[in-house]
């Protein structure tokens, strides 16, 4: 058996639906299955995703406050009037700064941008970076990304007679700020076709609306800002990153080139996951660490110097954050673990000072994918007295809820279900760790704190290609609200496996089911070589890509989790050098058992474990899930009394047979009436001496005539006396089985064929036979 690492979901998409939509779409069965299980079941629906068009984008007057926006601006360009870009430091706030910075550029503005310092300022509307503005002459701001929470320093800019527009899509508050326009996809609810844009969508649809047609020159960096933003991949944003993704790969923008060039991205062949993976952490590191204002600078950068040296930059800071992230993340691991009040808590709250407040959100996420509870990362401030950290939850637990239950020690927080950051008092934070353990407590039940997988893709290999793959790209893109696929082989079979790379730390593979073999990689999944056995059902879960070689393509499955329902039987017989075989067993998890006790002297120093030795009255209680078997028990039913007994998941077959009677193989009777008639004419025969000779004159082994000596001496047929055999001729007669030593080597015999001996098949059908009576099926 091997457990998943996750809680499987496999969804079974309804065949009579995936039969309509291949035969109407003329698509594979995996791209049918991709739209059923995302909701375009029919075929006008998916038709609907697979072929957008610019109808697709809304009318940007549409927006609640468009038209008094434009004007506002229109007004500013005809007087002159110096406008500021208030952006804000993540990748979605610099590309919706670079948008707007973009237009009003075109149209002849005198304009500039300001970025707050995620450390200084934080998040958002900043009052001393507004009074700047008003000194340096600004007379209309224009946020985006932001806003809609900034009241405060909104009323002061009104105040000093700065005009302000707002551009967000963050969750209002009860409260709007005093702006002189609010643009907003769900200010009021409702009234835009598409509530989910990202803050660039929001911006771009303001740069629609001043240019008065489709700006596709900035499609690029609506792409990048909504893909890093993690909103839905549906509407009106997934006509916007197909765009952008199109225009990316054939632009020829110094910056474009520079930033393939540096995370050594093949230009054409940039899609969601190089947006998501390589470029978006890039445009976020930079605020991460400082300023963002370089951000902004490199996505507007006009020549090569300029956008090489700017993305070595952004490529630089993103090798120190992961850097910071990972040192931050191993002590987070480490204060865990020594921990038994944070390790105990439903809800991990960690704290140390000196951690970097722009990376913690990040390390959240890590543990959060660790442990799988809610968590809370802060970094503490001794001299402000403050906490300031970032947390990521789990389904079921509403963060932002529960968060506001404690609004008597936390002043400052905000988020939503799945996210929050807050700031507050160093001195409560072992007060929220407590309550928030004690309202998971109420809510969380042990299911939910187990992490699920949703499989929504079960396929057979059969339906796999190259070109079936090659299809599935073209649903892209994939993301929030339109997830990549995670796909399910199931009941398939290992026809071969290997260890590779330099440490042996990945595995290569061949799985196969009755419809086709398909090639599988793990990286790092080396260990999987020794818990996987041969001749078992097993079911993987993962990812499907083409791998080219030398011009050659194949289909190739990225393996991301296995399990197998099924004990499973590993075949060590007859290997040496016991110091390798038993570094590769899982100790801590097996019964190490002997039959024999002289087998245990043998192997504990090497093992440097105890061994279990087992007889017919000596059955120890053993939570051990796995059964290694040193050597062969004396009889059938020892063995099958031990697998009754545990009921192993894994059984590891040693076998170690130091004297076997296998090959020497059972006198028949003619050998026995021969060699008892030889006895018989030489009375007193020095049998020691002369062993050697009678063993090549009767083609016998020493040890099978040793045996043969034995048999007659149990039954009284033969008296040894000094060493001289003598037949005594008055023993009664009596059936050669009926001495026990006859009798032992027949089933010792039987027990080598079976279990020693044996195919691989065939001892794992022997085992089989019994395991299902008495644990598995």
């Amino acid at each position: 058996m091997i457990k998943s690492e996750k809680q499987w979901m496999i969804q079974q998409p309804n065949e009579q639906q995936i039969a309509t939509l291949q035969n109407e779409l003329n698509i594979t069965s995996l791209a049918a299955k991709i739209l059923i299980s995302r909701g375009y079941e029919t075929p006008t629906k998916a038709k609907a995703i697979l072929h957008m068009n610019e109808s697709h984008l809304h009318d940007p007057y549409l927006l609640n406050g468009m038209k008094e926006a434009v004007e506002r601006i229109e007004e500013a360009l005809n007087q002159g009037e110096k406008i500021l870009i208030y952006g804000d430091y993540d990748a979605d706030g610099v590309t919706s700064t670079t948008v707007m910075m973009n237009v009003l550029l075109d149209l002849g503005a005198d304009v500039d941008f300001c970025i707050p310092n995620r450390f200084t300022h934080g998040y958002g509307p900043h009052e001393e970076l507004f009074k700047k503005a008003y000194e340096d002459g600004v007379q209309l701001i224009i946020t985006v990304d932001n806003g809609i929470s900034g009241i405060e320093p909104i009323r002061i800019a009104k105040e000093l007679g700065m005009d302000v527009i707002v551009t967000d899509h963050h969750e209002p508050g009860d409260v709007l700020p005093p702006a002189d326009v609010i643009i907003h996809p769900r200010v009021p609810e409702g009234h835009y076709p598409f509530g989910d844009l990202a803050g660039v969508g929001v911006a771009f649809k303001l740069a629609h609306a001043l240019y008065g047609e489709v700006p596709e020159h900035l499609f690029e960096f609506t792409a990048i800002g909504t893909v890093a933003d993690l909103v839905p991949l549906v509407g009106e944003n997934r006509y916007l990153v197909k765009q952008g993704i199109k225009q990316l790969r054939q632009s020829n923008n110094p910056w474009v080139r520079a930033l393939c060039e540096v995370t050594s991205v093949k230009q054409h062949e940039v899609d969601e996951e190089v947006i998501g993976f390589y470029f978006g952490p890039r445009l976020n590191a930079i605020g991460r660490l400082g300023d963002a204002d370089p951000g902004v600078a490199f996505l507007m950068s006009e020549n090569e110097l300029d956008a090489t040296i700017g993305a070595k930059l952004l490529n630089d800071k993103n090798t120190e954050r992961k850097e910071i992230v990972n040192e931050i993340t191993k002590q987070a691991i480490e204060m865990i673990e020594n921990n038994e009040v944070i390790a105990n808590s439903l809800v991990t709250v960690i704290a140390k000072e000196g951690w970097n407040p722009g990376v913690i959100g990040i390390v959240a996420s890590r543990l959060v994918e660790k442990y799988y509870k809610p968590t809370i990362v802060l970094s503490l401030d001794a001299a402000k007295g403050t906490a300031k950290g970032s947390g990521r939850s789990i389904e079921g637990f509403h963060l932002y809820n529960e968060l506001a239950k404690n609004r008597d020690i936390l002043p400052h927080f905000g988020g939503h279900p799945m996210a929050a950051g807050m700031t507050f008092s160093l001195e409560h934070v072992d007060e929220l760790r407590t309550r928030l353990d004690t309202q998971a407590r109420a809510c969380l039940t042990e299911e939910m704190l187990t992490p699920k997988l949703i499989i929504d893709v079960p396929v057979d290999i059969g339906e796999i290609s190259v070109e079936s793959i090659a299809e599935i790209k073209k649903l892209g893109p994939f993301g929030t609200g339109f997830s990549k696929p995670n796909y399910a082989l199931q009941n398939v079979q290992i026809r071969s496996m290997r260890k590779i790379g330099a440490g042996e730390n990945h595995i290569k593979m061949e799985l196969e089911d009755e419809l086709g073999i398909i090639d599988a990689i793990g990286f790092n999944k080396g260990y999987l070589h020794e818990e996987i056995s041969y001749g078992v059902q097993l079911s993987f879960v993962g990812d499907l890509q083409i791998n080219e070689w030398q011009g050659n393509k194949k289909p190739q499955f990225m393996i991301a989790d296995v399990k197998t329902n099924e004990w499973q039987l590993f075949d060590y017989r007859g290997k040496g050098q016991v110091q390798k075989w038993a570094s590769s067993l899982p100790i801590e998890d097996s019964l190490i058992v002997a039959f024999n006790e002289k087998t245990v002297p043998l192997f504990e120093s090497t093992m440097k474990t105890q061994i279990q030795l087992v007889n017919t009255d000596n059955m120890i209680e053993s939570k051990a899930q796995y059964l290694v078997l040193l050597d062969l028990p004396e009889s059938f039913d020892l063995l099958e009394r031990v697998l009754s007994h545990y009921s192993p998941k894994r059984i590891y077959a040693i076998f170690h047979t130091p004297e076997s009677k296998f090959f020497n193989g059972m006198p028949t009777r003619e050998h026995f009436a021969w060699y008892y008639s030889f006895l018989k004419k030489r009375p007193g025969f020095q049998l020691k001496n002369y062993m050697e000779q009678l063993s090549q004159h009767i083609g016998l082994n020493v040890e099978v005539i040793k045996f043969m000596t034995n048999v007659f001496f149990e039954l009284g047929f033969v008296k040894i006396d000094n060493g001289l055999t003598t037949i005594d001729e008055s023993a009664p007669k009596r059936a050669l089985s009926d001495a026990q030593v006859y009798k032992k080597r027949v089933q010792q015999i039987e027990i080598e064929q079976a279990l020693l001996y044996a195919p691989y098949v065939e001892l794992k059908q022997w085992f089989n036979d019994r395991m299902k009576e008495y644990h598995y099926s």
